[in-house]
């Protein structure tokens, strides 16, 4: 009988399609064999317990640079500790460019910055300033060098792009080969119903989401989509808040455009009500899109469930609440258009995932696999070696408890950030064990994982990415 490395014995083993009982055996980081009666130099017991693909969150902001020159508090050393904590093993931060610079201004830092993580990366290339030279001589050697996604955005100063910069990136992405991640909100409706806001003397964060309705983020998913049909280039919609916004990647969906999208723990779980807290406290709540109001999370399990949002990230995007560089680095007086938006999330997502869907009938066990693994690994070029449990695959494996009830404290998430804003939400399911490439990194809340422990891996073209060689007019600009 073969022996391997490790065997993890009598788990039921969940994949996206299958549950089933059955033992792993792991060679070299890797799974060689899932079977019974399996014989390993070493034996970890799973029975009772469920057998997952780590997770992938294929949305997070880990020290990342910014245009004044800060770097995100969340350093990939303690992003790792986080994701590992909460039964993730795959993170997709974001490489910056800033207006006014080529991408090559500040990659070798960051990708310094990354060669030290403990925990497996890919990269999304963030697109600010698509000049000619960006287009035609860097993206094609970041596209090659494994860097398959774009993201964009629609609004934020200094990141938002026009209508026109959206386009010519579009059809370069159509070229090279690689998706576009769109942040879709309108940047002039915003900034309007801001100014007014201020000028009422509406300065606390609750008008955070008072600036930012629905509809800002329905026109802008519309464009988004309108214009990538017009280009014939597959797009993928980040942060998902609401149903409405849901609606318009369905209706694309049905004209056979290639539009995905996805959405948040935070959208499922929290309302815009958190901003009304007294004094700063609603800043601990701020991120856009803005949380919905009570009853949008259902709106939004439907799309799931249809399959019109299939996967789950984090967006984690960690500012601490106390201290001159986090939530406060204005002042403790500055408006909401001044205080930064983003809200911590790598150990929370998956159970609370697993709690509100699973536990509470929003989604099956399957389900809870592909949203949170299986589709950020097709959509991001990762599967074959990431997100499910087969021979060949990567052990990147969680021994899940879905009994398990747990109170999210901000100890629990072991990020860096001072606070969480799911602090004392009751959720069951929790991570007993979570191993990276056959390695225990995470045994019962305490994290072990070294420097540099973490691999870059470059994207493979996801067939998501691939036009569907269809333009309006029967005349391809993008080609030209």
């Amino acid at each position: 009988m073969t022996q391997f490395d490790t065997v993890i014995r009598g788990g039921t083993v969940v994949t996206a399609s299958d549950t089933f009982v059955a033992d792993i055996g792991i060679t070299n980081g890797v799974i060689a064999a899932v079977g019974l009666s399996l014989d390993g130099a070493k034996v970890i017991d799973a029975a009772g317990k469920l057998v997952l693909p780590g997770g992938i969150d294929s949305h997070c902001h880990v020290e990342q640079l910014e245009g004044d020159g800060s770097v995100h508090e969340e350093t990939f050393g303690t992003a790792a500790r986080s994701a590992f904590a909460g039964g993730t093993t795959t993170l997709i931060p974001f490489a910056p460019q800033f207006k006014g610079q080529p991408i090559a201004a500040h990659a070798s830092d960051y990708r310094a910055r990354a060669a030290r993580s403990p925990i497996d990366y890919a990269l999304h290339q963030i697109i600010t300033d698509p000049t000619e030279d960006v287009l035609h001589g860097e993206l094609p050697v970041e596209i090659s060098g494994g860097v398959r996604s774009l993201k964009m955005f629609l609004t934020y100063d200094p990141f938002h792009v026009t209508d026109g910069e959206y386009l010519r990136v579009l059809a370069a992405a159509k070229r090279l080969g690689a998706t576009v991640c769109v942040h879709c909100e309108n940047y002039d409706a915003i900034g309007w119903r801001s100014a007014a806001l201020l000028k009422a003397g509406r300065t606390e964060p609750a008008s955070h989401a008072v600036s930012r309705p629905k509809v800002v983020e329905r026109e802008a998913t519309y464009r988004a989509i309108a214009l990538a049909e017009l280009v014939d280039q597959p797009i993928h919609i980040f942060h998902v808040s609401c149903a409405e916004v849901a609606e318009e990647i369905a209706r694309a969906q049905a004209r056979g455009v290639k539009v995905t999208g996805e959405t948040c723990p935070q959208y499922l779980v929290l309302t815009a009500a958190e901003m009304a807290r007294p004094g700063r406290e609603g800043a601990k709540f701020m991120c856009s899109p803005s949380p919905r109001d009570a009853g949008d999370a259902a709106g939004l399990w439907a799309a799931i469930r249809a399959g019109t949002l299939d996967i789950i990230s984090s967006d984690h995007c960690g500012y601490s609440f106390d201290g001159p560089n986090g939530k406060a680095i204005n002042g403790e007086d500055a408006d909401f258009t001044r205080i930064p938006n983003g809200v911590p999330g790598l150990a929370a997502r998956m159970a609370i995932t697993f709690s509100e869907g699973v536990v509470k009938g929003n989604i099956t066990l399957n389900q809870f696999v592909a949203l949170t693994a299986t589709n950020p690994a097709k959509r991001f070029g990762l599967y074959g070696r990431k997100g499910s449990i087969a021979p060949g695959f990567d052990a990147d494996l969680v021994i899940w408890d879905a009994e398990r009830a747990v109170t999210l404290t901000n100890a629990t998430m072991q990020h860096a950030i001072d606070y969480t804003p799911y602090e004392g939400l009751n959720v069951t399911g929790w991570p007993v064990m979570t191993m990276a490439r056959g390695a225990v990194v995470m045994q019962d809340g305490v994290v072990t994982a070294a420097e540099g422990q973490g691999r870059f891996l470059p994207a493979k073209l996801s067939d998501d990415a691939k036009p569907r060689g269809v333009v309006p007019g029967d005349f391809d600009a993008a080609l030209v």
